[in-house]
């Protein structure tokens, strides 16, 4: 069990928690919920000890062990990542270390032998013997091959330290998980894995994460931080969602009759309960759900942009035309080659590949900002692209004010035109009058995608556009892509994103690709019955 008692935490006058006082139980994984800002990573920080509450408690049942992701890359360096590994069960790590330091001893006595055979027992007794083997398989599930595992980690790349803390943090099935962003830098595969994984782990899971698809796939429980204060929920992300914009349309239709509301929500509940019951804990989700009384979820205090794309003009027959196309990394090496397609009017294209930077690097050709080294390609003569790229730090050099920036963009140069843009996108006010060139990267992210809007394009180029969103964005986001009426080449880290609004998907690989109508989950299914 895990618990706080009146916990609270200001910075100055700006309040995050309020005497929080909450109860975490064991089979339960909770995903932590609430707008950039709220103290989702904060809270997993007080519950872990790293920050202290100004006031209250946090409770654990005596003799439990919490294992927390660790965000910081550079913390074990200098240990092999085996050993990084294991490091996540201190109190058998500590174990380990004092035994094999008392037999390296050149003076080894009687007493050092007493103590070694206690070490040895406490050893036995946590499965020591078996914890190298153990967190190999870990790492090989992980998609870490053996001829890492003795490697140090200051020796690994960015993405792979990032899976050898996630094993770490999942070593030695410790009775508390807490997870921040434990997606990040995982492909689909992998997350698959990690999905599997946590539906299966029967102690307590809390978790921050952007990924809906994740979320919707793990959580028993939504924790919703919003006025200072954390109320639970049974559900997963996407049933605490519709249920919240349940409430505020309800709270707002002050004509409609108590009888007429009440069997709206009775008949949202058995819609959604009925969904439950195809996940892999559904019993039990099933009946939180169905004693829930839906009364209780409140309006959520997000503030959510509008985004909707609408293409100036109408597309025609010939969208894009791709022969041949192939490019090289500054290297020399291939990045892709032999890659041909064409898309049709409206259609809309998931793109995968194991380096993700090849597809970048294909939208950027595809955009006109890099030549191809082979092949060529052709935009249809009705075409209007927007490109919206993985990187835009060029974008946002100049000293300009918000308004003046996405001014030199439109044709309609009056403020007020601008600033409804803006304002789409949650920038109103004196927030239009911000810098440029000292935004956030969220802010960045919202003010090319008020760009792309303005821009009306009918077809778009959408490199991973859910990066530095908040979960309330992307769910946006989301629909206004479902809703989209033109053609579009999206790569994106977010499955749902891919398996909603995706009709087709192609997977770039070492020479050509792999091009299959159909969903995502589709087309990983497919993969997976070839491979059976």
């Amino acid at each position: 069990m895990l618990s706080t008692s009146n916990i609270s935490l200001r910075y100055g006058k700006r309040i995050l928690f309020d005497e929080v006082s909450i109860r975490f139980n064991p089979g339960n994984c909770y995903g932590i919920i609430g707008a950039n800002g709220a103290g989702k990573s904060t809270f997993l920080k007080i519950l872990s000890g790293d920050i202290e509450g100004q006031t209250g408690d946090v409770v654990m049942t005596p003799g439990q062990r919490m294992a927390v992701l660790r965000q910081d890359q550079f913390e074990y360096d200098a240990y092999p990542v085996l050993e990084t590994v294991i490091m996540g069960h201190k109190p058998l790590y500590d174990v380990m270390k004092a035994k094999d330091a008392i037999y390296a001893k050149e003076d080894f006595t009687d007493a050092d032998g007493e103590k070694a055979a206690t070490l040895e027992g406490l050893f036995a007794e946590m499965d020591g013997w078996n914890a190298e083997s153990d967190a190999a398989q870990l790492l090989s599930s992980l998609d870490i091959g053996e001829d890492l595992h003795n490697r140090t980690m200051g020796d690994l790349d960015g993405s792979i330290k990032v899976r050898v803390l996630l094993a770490q943090a999942l070593f030695g099935n410790p009775d508390i998980l807490l997870l921040d962003e434990p997606t990040n830098n995982l492909d689909i595969k992998t997350v698959a894995w990690l999905i599997d994984f946590l539906n299966n782990f029967r102690n307590i899971v809390l978790v921050v994460s952007h990924d809906r698809h994740f979320l919707d796939s793990v959580c028993t429980h939504v924790a919703d931080i919003d006025f200072g204060k954390i109320q639970l929920y049974p559900g997963n992300y996407t049933f605490w969602y519709e249920s919240s914009q349940l409430a505020l349309r309800q709270r707002s239709d002050a004509n409609k009759k108590a009888e007429e509301k009440k069997k709206e929500l009775e008949d949202f509940i058995r819609r959604f309960s009925a969904n439950v019951a195809k996940s892999k804990q559904a019993t039990a989700r099933q009946k939180m759900i169905e004693k829930l009384d839906i009364a209780e979820i409140k309006p959520s205090n997000r503030k959510y942009p509008y985004i909707a794309f609408k293409p100036e003009r109408d597309l025609g027959d010939q969208v894009v035309t791709v022969e041949g196309l192939g490019k090289r990394d500054e290297d020399g090496h291939w990045l892709f080659r032999n890659v041909s397609f064409t898309v049709a009017r409206n259609q809309k294209v998931a793109f995968l590949a194991d380096n993700a930077q090849a597809i970048s690097v294909l939208f950027e050709v595809l955009a006109g900002e890099l030549p191809p080294d082979e092949g060529e390609y052709k935009w249809g003569v009705t075409t209007n692209v927007g490109f919206f790229p993985h990187e835009n730090s060029k974008y946002f050099t100049a000293d300009l004010n918000l308004v003046d920036w996405l001014r030199q963009y439109s044709s309609e140069k009056d403020e007020s035109f601008v600033r409804g843009f803006l304002g789409r996108m949650l920038f109103s006010g004196d927030e239009a009058l911000k810098k440029s060139n000292v935004l956030s990267g969220g802010e960045k992210v919202r003010c090319m995608m008020a760009k792309i809007i303005l821009q009306g394009g009918n077809v778009l180029l959408m490199d991973e556009p859910t990066d530095h969103l908040d979960l309330e964005s992307i769910t946006v986001l989301n629909q206004g892509l479902i809703d989209y009426k033109g053609a579009l080449l999206l790569k994106s880290r977010d499955f749902a994103i891919n398996n909603t609004v995706a009709e087709r998907v192609i997977e770039l690989k070492e020479k050509g690709i792999v091009d299959k109508l159909g969903t995502l989950e589709e087309f990983y299914t497919a993969n997976r019955a070839m491979a059976v």
